[in-house]
């Protein structure tokens, strides 16, 4: 499936809420979508988005493994289904609107946990989140200036 329906879906879930393991659930689903996403673009990306990439997906990774993997169905880590990623622009577009919804969510988690490891995980996992979006942005304006440039090489 490609990469921005997984996103839509992965988006949808966690709006759809529900209570804290449910919500916790779908925020792991999406730290691995990003996972996913990040190392497809490391290896098959454009080469001047690949160092970022590999660092959406390390940093995606740890916000996954902070959470724990939750109990899956039968369908498995929704990130298993992602077979192409797309155009990269809409792809990357959609990803830092995941991570954003998966730092929301994880302050409500943080906000409801009973526990203080309960909490600790969740900030981490919001560090995480946060950094790779970060790092999802950075490779936004580096397409942003590339094709920029490419107007005026074609012109000079």
């Amino acid at each position: 499936m490609d990469a921005v329906r997984l996103i839509v879906t992965s988006r949808r879930a966690l709006a759809a809420g529900g209570g804290v393991p449910e919500l916790t659930a779908e925020v792991w689903q999406a730290q691995a979508l990003a996972q996913a996403i990040g190392s497809r673009l490391a290896l098959v990306g454009p080469p001047p988005l690949r160092n970022e990439a590999i660092m959406v997906a390390d940093l995606a990774g740890r916000g996954c493994g902070v959470l724990g993997p939750p109990p899956l169905g039968p369908d498995g880590p929704r990130a298993a289904r992602l077979t192409e990623l797309g155009e990269t622009h809409a792809c990357l577009m959609h990803l830092g609107g995941l991570l954003g919804d998966v730092g929301i969510a994880l302050v409500g988690i943080a906000c409801a946990a009973d526990d203080e490891a309960t909490y600790w995980s969740c900030v981490e996992a919001i560090d995480a989140a946060d950094e790779a979006r970060d790092r999802v942005r950075d490779m936004l304006r580096k397409l942003a200036d590339r094709e920029a440039a490419l107007p005026r090489r074609e012109a000079g």
